[in-house]
C-alpha cells in the first residue's frame, strides 16, 4: 500500500493516534468514544473535584484570625489548584465559586449581626469574583510555569473585588490571613498584593509537585514518528524542585531588608470606653452615653497619669463615634469633651459623627487641643454600605426596613489623614479603610507617623471582625515601616509595633485605657514608594497568560 504523504490515514482505515484535547489531566466536555472528542469526566472525578475544592476553602478560612493557622493558607491554595487543575472553564467556574463559598460563609460570618440574609447575598456576590478567576485559570494551567499565571490571577481577582461593585470589598484577602507568618515581609515590598501573590505561588507550586507539569494538547504523530512517553521527563526530581521552590517562597521573606529604628518616640495614651448596647443597637437608651464613657475613661487615664501608674502622653486617641452627639451642634456635648481633654492636658483626636447640612453627615477625627478646642480633621473617605450611606436609596428602602437605621447618608472625605498633634503628625485612618491599599499609602506618603487606627467594632463584638482588623494594622505597620495605634470602642484596641508585632492589647467589651512608647519612623518601604505598581503588573501578567 502507498503511504499517504499528508500523513492521514487511508481513506476507510483506523486512526492511530487520537490526542487528548485536555491533555493527560482529562477533560469534563462531552464526546463520544472514537470522535477525537475526550469523554466526559466521570461523577467520581467530578465529587473529587469538589471535595478538594471545599477543604482548600476550609483551610484558607483557618488560616485567617481569630484561629491565625497561617501555614494553612498556601495548603488551602494546592487544593484549589489542584481541583481546578484540567477542568475546562465553565466546569472551574464552579468548583471556584464552592471553594469562595466554603471560604467566605465562616471569614464573613460577623455580617450576620445586620442579617442573614446580608450576610448570604455579599458572600453570594462575592464567590463570582473567584469563579471568574477559576475560569480563566483553566486556561493557564495549559501553559508552562502556570503557578506564576495562577497567582498573578489571583492578584487580579482581589483587585477587582476591591474596586466593584459599590466602591468594593477588600476584606478577607489572602494577604491578610499573614498578619504574622513568614510571608509577612513581603509587604514591604509590594503591599498586599505581593503578600498574596506569594502565598498562592507557595500553594501552587505544592500542587505542581503532586500533578505533575500540564501537556497542551498536541497535535497528532504521523504514523510511525518517534513519539514521547507520557511524563517521560517527570521524576523525583521533577517534583522535588517544585517542592524546594515552594519552600523557597516564604523562607525568602527573611531577605527582604528593613528600616531600623530612628531613636525617636512619642507616647500615645489609647482609650476605649465600651458602650452599653450590642448588635445594631450599640448606643443604648441613654443619650450621650458613648460620650460619657469615653470621657470619664480619659480622665481616668488623667489621674492614672498625675498617679505616676502610667507615662505622661503626649497625645490621645479616642476611638471612632467616641462620642455620639455631634459637638460642633451641642453645646454640652462640647463641654463634656473638652473638660475630660483639659484633664489629660494634650491634644485629643475625638472620633465623632457631624451634621453636614440638614441631610447628611461626616464620619470624622478630629483633634481636640486642651486650649484652642476643635481644630483640625479627617472625614472618612472610604464609606461603609448599607452602614454609612445607603447605595440605591429608594430601592433598597424599599426592601429592607433596616436600611432606614443608616439614617443621615454620610458624605466622604476627599484628603488623606495627616493630622498635626502635639509633637507629631499622626496618619488618621478610620475603621474601614484599613482594608484599603491606596487610602493607608495616600496617608503614610503624607509624612504622618505614626498611623492611629479609630475603629467602632461594637456592633460586631467578639465576632471574628475585630482579629481580622487587627490582621491588616499588622500587615499595614510592615508595609509602610509605621506603627499604628488601634483605638475601638469596644475593642480590640491595640499598639502594633512597625515590624507588625502586636506589643498591647484589651480585651473586648470593656474600659480600658493605656500609655504606650510608641517608635516614630519616618523612612519610606519600597511598598510606599512604588505604589500600586506591583499589583497592576502582577494581575496584567495573570490576565495575560489567559
Amino acid at each position: 500500500m502507498v503511504q499517504d504523504r499528508t500523513g492521514l490515514p487511508p481513506t476507510g482505515g483506523t486512526t492511530p493516534h487520537t490526542p487528548d484535547p485536555a491533555g493527560p489531566a482529562g477533560s469534563d466536555t462531552a464526546g463520544t468514544a472514537g470522535s477525537g472528542a475526550a469523554p466526559r469526566e466521570s461523577w467520581k472525578a467530578g465529587l473529587a473535584r469538589a471535595v478538594a475544592a471545599a477543604a482548600g476553602g476550609l483551610l484558607l478560612f483557618l488560616a485567617f484570625p481569630p484561629l491565625d493557622w497561617w501555614p494553612a493558607a498556601p495548603l488551602g491554595i494546592g487544593l484549589i489548584a489542584a481541583a481546578l487543575h484540567g477542568a475546562r472553564p465553565r466546569r472551574a467556574a464552579w468548583v471556584g465559586y464552592l471553594a469562595a463559598v466554603v471560604f467566605l460563609l465562616p471569614a464573613l460570618a460577623w455580617v450576620r449581626t445586620i442579617g442573614d440574609d446580608v450576610w448570604a447575598i455579599l458572600v453570594g456576590v462575592e464567590s463570582l469574583f473567584y469563579a471568574a478567576m477559576a475560569a480563566l485559570a483553566s486556561l493557564v494551567f495549559r501553559l508552562c510555569w502556570w503557578p506564576l499565571w495562577f497567582g498573578g490571577l489571583w492578584v487580579a481577582m482581589e483587585w477587582a473585588r476591591g474596586l466593584v461593585p459599590i466602591g468594593g470589598f477588600p476584606w478577607a484577602r489572602l494577604a491578610f490571613s499573614q498578619g504574622e507568618s513568614l510571608f509577612t515581609e513581603y509587604a514591604a515590598l509590594g503591599g498586599a498584593p505581593l503578600v498574596s501573590f506569594a502565598v498562592v505561588l507557595c500553594g501552587a507550586l505544592l500542587a505542581y509537585a503532586v500533578l505533575g507539569r500540564s501537556e497542551t494538547p498536541r497535535r497528532p504523530r504521523r504514523p510511525g514518528a518517534p513519539g514521547r512517553p507520557e511524563g517521560a521527563s517527570w521524576g523525583v526530581v521533577g517534583r522535588l524542585v517544585p517542592v524546594a521552590l515552594a519552600l523557597a517562597v516564604p523562607l525568602l521573606s527573611l531577605a527582604v531588608p528593613r528600616p531600623g529604628d530612628e531613636g525617636r518616640t512619642v507616647n500615645v495614651g489609647v482609650v476605649q470606653g465600651n458602650v452599653p448596647g450590642r448588635g445594631m443597637y450599640i448606643l443604648g437608651d441613654e443619650p450621650a452615653v458613648v460620650l460619657k464613657n469615653h470621657a470619664n475613661e480619659t480622665m481616668k487615664l488623667a489621674q492614672a497619669v498625675r498617679d505616676g501608674k502610667l507615662l505622661k502622653p503626649d497625645i490621645v486617641v479616642l476611638p471612632e463615634n467616641s462620642t455620639d452627639i455631634d459637638p460642633y451642634r451641642d453645646p454640652e456635648a462640647a463641654r463634656i469633651i473638652d473638660d475630660s481633654v483639659k484633664s489629660v492636658g494634650v491634644p485629643t483626636l475625638v472620633g465623632a459623627v457631624v451634621a453636614i447640612g440638614d441631610a447628611n453627615r461626616a464620619t470624622r477625627s478630629l483633634v481636640w487641643d486642651p486650649v484652642t478646642g476643635p481644630g483640625a480633621y479627617y472625614d472618612k473617605q472610604n464609606l461603609v454600605p448599607f452602614g454609612e450611606y445607603t447605595p440605591f436609596k429608594d430601592l433598597v428602602l424599599a426592601l429592607w426596613e433596616r436600611a432606614g437605621l443608616v439614617g443621615r447618608q454620610s458624605v466622604a472625605g476627599t484628603k488623606p489623614g495627616d493630622l498635626r498633634m502635639g509633637p507629631v503628625t499622626v496618619g488618621a485612618v478610620n475603621c474601614y479603610e484599613v482594608a484599603y491599599d491606596g487610602t493607608v499609602r495616600a496617608t503614610v506618603r503624607t509624612g504622618a507617623t505614626p498611623l492611629v487606627v479609630q475603629t467602632n467594632n461594637a456592633s460586631y463584638a467578639e465576632s471574628n471582625l475585630p482579629p481580622q482588623q487587627l490582621a491588616m494594622s499588622k500587615l499595614r505597620a510592615v508595609e509602610h515601616n509605621r506603627a499604628v495605634v488601634t483605638a475601638a470602642t469596644t475593642g480590640i484596641s491595640a499598639y502594633v509595633t512597625p515590624e507588625g508585632k502586636v506589643a498591647w492589647q484589651t480585651r473586648e467589651l470593656v474600659a480600658d485605657m493605656n500609655v504606650v512608647k510608641v517608635p516614630v519612623r519616618t523612612e519610606a518601604t519600597l511598598a510606599t514608594l512604588v505604589g500600586a505598581w506591583p499589583e497592576w503588573a502582577l494581575a496584567l501578567m495573570g490576565v495575560a497568560a489567559a
